[in-house]
């Protein structure tokens, strides 16, 4: 039980239904489209919809999406890649010619097909109750009658205004003399909701067909973009079969590559065969444990991980499970190891979501532009910030993860539910780039070994290894940090939080819902 007489949030409890998300005015939308009458996926559509208004640094409709739904909280989840590709005209020969030995991040050719509105699209087709129009109102009069910057999001937007590109309408949008707004101040985004009307209107043929998309393909072309109206009119996320593991007892559900979900159940496979209930949470034996492992998960990432229809090695890894217990062999008692290396950055900008209606409909929801404000390229007459998600390709040649024509990167947001043999007991994301699968482990671990409440993981300081870093937050204690430091991490305090995250679960014997939010956004869990 947390100490009521200092700084925190109690978790949230609710008999009907629970939405949470990163930000106050997305959770409140989705509340009221819950009430209305709509179901999971139309409360997580207007949602992320405000959101691409609210959180213009994190996600947008110029990004992709990854959703997991559990109608009834069926104990398998369906799963959607709304991963956009590269152009068809783009390949390795191309940025050669160009003598570009990577993917610059705010370039047009950094610039993948955005996913996103056909990922919404499709799933309100298959599952939706409302209006598909209606689910945009909301966003639409807060684009146009503006809405009051947060605390953290206005920091967030005053630390990487230099990533506004001074091509296109990006800086005209989102800055004002040259600076920032600051928290409480009223923002529009005018060009965002004309682009927003016609989506609602025409579904994904109003983002992939007509203005949006000639807009968009002439200001990307003009810049050196290789993309065409074709790459835009034949896009098509699709329905896949998640990918799961056991976790002590409880099936872990992600989305297979080209996700890095495969990494958390990698994770989550070799720590069951260590014991982290035998240390407390916050002990720098835990901590030590879970970082040799994630250093494990990490690196294999980096080796392997690409689009599926590519190269598949990364699943002969994942089921080979004497591999994975060799591995769980490396991980010495107060020894950092530093064989596995990992070339990691993280970017945080990303929001997550999840919501459970009154039918007991789950949906675990992911949208993303990747780094702060994307590419930082916005289409003039659009409002829309273009993601930057094809920065994640590789450029040699041999990898799975190498640029190609059409072909998805790799993709660092997961969401992710866990089940009994039964039902879906938990839907729950952690944002934060590179953060992402080990966060999703330490949640997870928390919850199960721990049996802390959502709220209580959430708040807990965190830690990440990269790049020969053990990177920690300034909350951590004095006496973990020295042990650590003793056991050979080398240890960084980070400049920023890490990452964010959301999560529900659900108590079928008596119907209870509980959540929570986290505390490094501004978003809250709310539920009726």
């Amino acid at each position: 039980m947390r100490l009521f007489d200092r700084p925190g949030r109690s978790q949230v409890y609710s008999s009907e239904a629970m939405v949470a998300t990163s930000q106050p005015l997305a959770s409140s939308v989705a509340l009221n489209i819950l009430k209305k009458g709509g179901n999971a996926i139309d409360a997580a559509i207007s949602a992320a919809a405000v959101l691409a208004v609210v959180e213009p640094t994190d996600t947008g409709i110029g990004g992709d999406c990854f959703v997991l739904y559990a109608p009834n909280g069926k104990s398998s989840p369906f799963a959607f890649n709304g991963s956009g590709r590269s152009p068809k005209n783009l390949s390795l020969n191309i940025l050669e010619q160009l003598n570009l030995k990577d993917i610059p991040d705010q370039s047009a050719h950094a610039v993948t097909i955005p996913g996103a509105i056909d990922a919404w699209w499709q799933l309100h087709e298959k599952f939706g109750k409302l209006e598909f129009e209606e689910l945009f109102i909301p966003a639409i009069n807060y684009a146009e009658e503006g809405y009051p910057v947060h605390e953290r999001l206005s920091s967030h937007w005053g630390k990487n205004l230099h990533r506004l590109n001074n091509l296109g309408d990006a800086k005209s949008i989102f800055l004002k003399d040259n600076s920032n707004p600051k928290k409480g101040e009223r923002v529009f985004n005018l060009q965002l909701a004309k682009s927003l009307k016609i989506i609602s209107k025409k579904g994904r043929k109003g983002f992939y067909e007509g203005e949006i998309a000639e807009k968009t393909v002439k200001f990307l072309n003009q810049i050196g973009g290789k993309h065409t109206l074709e790459d835009f009119y034949s896009h098509k996320g699709n329905f896949v079969n998640p990918i799961s593991s056991n976790y002590r007892n409880n099936t872990v559900f992600q989305l297979p590559p080209n996700t890095q979900g495969i990494i958390t159940l990698i994770i989550l496979k070799i720590l069951n065969y260590l014991n982290l209930s035998s240390h407390s949470f916050y002990s720098a034996e835990r901590i030590h444990i879970l970082t040799e492992v994630s250093k494990i998960g990490y690196f294999l990432r980096n080796q392997f991980l690409g689009d599926l229809e590519y190269s598949d090695k990364i699943l002969e890894i994942f089921n080979d499970e004497n591999m994975l217990m060799n591995f769980s062999k490396k991980v010495l008692p107060g020894y950092a190891n530093y064989d596995f290396k990992n070339n990691m950055k993280l970017s945080s900008d990303t929001i997550y979501l999840t919501v459970i209606d009154k039918d007991k409909n789950i949906v675990s929801f992911i949208n993303s532009i990747f780094e702060p404000f994307g590419s930082g390229l916005v289409p003039p007459e659009t409002g829309i910030i273009l993601q930057n998600r094809g920065k994640s390709f590789n450029t040699n040649i041999n990898h799975p993860n190498c640029i190609a024509p059409s072909k998805k990167p790799m993709h660092t947001i997961i969401p992710g539910m866990m089940s009994d043999e039964h039902k879906i007991q938990l839907s729950f994301g952690v944002m934060g780039g590179d953060y992402q699968p080990m966060g999703n482990c330490n949640l997870l671990s928390g919850l199960v070994d721990h049996e802390l409440t959502i709220q209580e993981v959430l708040d807990a300081p965190r830690f990440l290894p990269t790049n020969g870093l053990l990177d920690i937050e300034r909350s951590l204690s004095n006496d973990v940090e020295n042990k650590l430091k003793s056991w050979g991490h080398n240890i960084n305090y980070c400049d920023d939080p890490l990452g964010g995250g959301q999560a529900i679960s659900i108590n079928w014997k008596d119907g209870i819902i509980s959540g929570g939010s986290d505390p490094r956004k501004d978003g809250c869990a709310i539920g009726y």
